[in-house]
């Protein structure tokens, strides 16, 4: 061994900062382990600050089981999550009920009949009578029928990061940006050593959840883990007032006010690979869908676009739980676009796992993303 590289030793190793394992460091925290948080770039500044702070699945009735379940399990806990947090860091993660107006075209029935099984309030009226919306979608519109969900939140993700990061360095947890992951060092079926550019990282338990790098840092222990990236493209602009009170959607385009007259205005789908930069054309196409729905910005230029790259699987179904055949790593990973929706109920059902506690509901959907079909264990041939 390089005696000149740095050992570092804690009851856990979090590889990936973003929400996801901000918010799973966390728990661990509040349970007592000592936890080091690892990442490649700057905490929480890829997908998780690219996203829209939306706290549901858009069309809810197009998902699995599995992703409803986890979704609505983690809408549950929010907002005394962020109170928690907003109390003892001081930062205002601008969690609110805003609530989500859906434009046509939909399927009505379908929403109705969904809505009703799972006891989700939904309205169904002209568009006139929702009231916190000034001139959308033209005034000689305003008899256009609309469902309306008044009981769905957003959160404003950047703030939500600070105040993670804020409070998992109250709780002593140790977080070391720029800290890229270059190898995993394995031993009879357990990680022994996890290695950066700078430093050598000891636990006796690893976490992942680098998002749409997850599968990089596995190399031959991924096995078949379909997780990739898939940009998104965002734009941002700044009102001199609060024009929307309520997040507007329109089939796959969305406008996210906040409090302060910022507006989201998103996003694209994009399967680029790791190609994170932003293009004249989506930048085009996002402004021409935000003026049709808010006359009130032509002409106004918008004041940033961006792009994330989210981590994608089939079906928008993550990967939580133990890995298949490394007996102390654990994966969190794969929440393509819901991974801010999703992050503290995901957390807590990993620490269910890890502790060995009794879960809300059934887990084991989210462990079969490894997908072994066709692919031995690179693990039997390790030394004993």
């Amino acid at each position: 061994m390089n005696t000149s590289r740095m050992t570092r030793t804690s009851d856990f190793v979090v590889i990936g900062a973003g929400i996801i394992g901000l918010s799973t460091a966390l728990r661990l925290l509040e349970e007592g382990a000592s936890v080091t948080l690892l990442d490649r770039g700057k905490i929480g500044c890829e997908a998780s600050w690219a996203g829209g702070g939306i706290l549901s699945p858009l069309y809810p009735w197009n998902y699995v089981t599995p992703v409803i379940q986890l979704a609505t399990f983690s809408m549950s806990r929010y907002a005394r999550w962020v109170a928690v947090l907003e109390m003892a860091t001081g930062i205002n993660p601008e969690y609110q009920t805003s609530g989500l107006v859906i434009l046509p075209p939909y399927d009505l029935n379908t929403a109705v009949s969904w809505c009703s099984a799972h006891a989700i309030k939904l309205r169904h009226q002209p568009l006139s009578l929702i009231s916190g919306l000034p001139g959308i979608y033209n005034d000689r519109q305003e008899n256009t029928q609309v469902l309306f969900f008044p009981e769905i939140a957003q959160v404003r993700n950047p703030r939500l990061l600070q105040a993670l990061c804020i409070r998992i360095r109250q709780l002593g947890g140790n977080i070391i940006e720029h800290c890229e992951i270059r190898k995993l060092d394995t031993l009879k079926h357990k990680i022994h050593t996890v290695h950066s550019a700078q430093s050598e990282f000891h636990a006796d338990q690893y976490i992942l959840s680098a998002g749409a790098w997850s599968k990089q840092i596995l190399g031959k222990h991924a096995l078949n883990l379909d997780i990739k990236p898939v940009r998104g493209q965002m734009l941002l602009y700044k009102l001199p007032e609060q024009l929307l009170h309520h997040i507007v959607l329109q089939q796959d385009f969305y406008l996210i006010p906040r409090c302060d007259g910022h507006l989201l205005a998103g996003s694209t789908v994009e399967d680029t690979g790791f190609n994170k930069q932003t293009t004249p054309e989506a930048g085009n196409m996002l402004a021409n869908r935000a003026e049709k729905i808010l006359p009130q910005l032509e002409n106004r230029l918008p004041l940033k676009h961006w792009a994330g790259l989210r981590p994608a699987t089939p079906g928008n179904l993550p990967v939580i739980g133990a890995h298949p055949y490394l007996r102390n790593l654990y994966i969190n990973s794969g929440h393509f676009r819901y991974g801010v929706t999703m992050a503290p109920g995901s957390a807590e059902i990993l620490l269910n796992e890890i502790l060995k506690r009794p879960q809300p509901f059934d887990t084991t959907p989210y462990q079969q993303g490894w997908n072994f079909s066709g692919q031995s264990n690179p693990g039997t041939s390790e030394k004993r």
